[in-house]
């Protein structure tokens, strides 16, 4: 299955959220991601299912 996310794209949760780094290519159906919460680095695994591109908010 060839993967929609390579590493170094960023991503969001299809629920919205923060804009995630892709930082491995896709294992077991899914990828590790990094993010910042404040001045801390956070990284978790998430199904590709659940992640899309990631689209900045549009300014007012």
């Amino acid at each position: 299955m060839a993967s929609k996310f390579k590493p170094g794209d960023i991503v969001q949760l299809k629920s919205g959220g923060s804009a995630m780094t892709v930082a491995s290519d896709l294992t077991n159906g899914g990828h590790y991601c990094e993010w910042f919460k404040g001045a801390s680095s956070e990284r978790s695994f998430f199904k590709e299912e659940t992640l899309q591109e990631y689209v900045a908010p549009k300014k007012a």
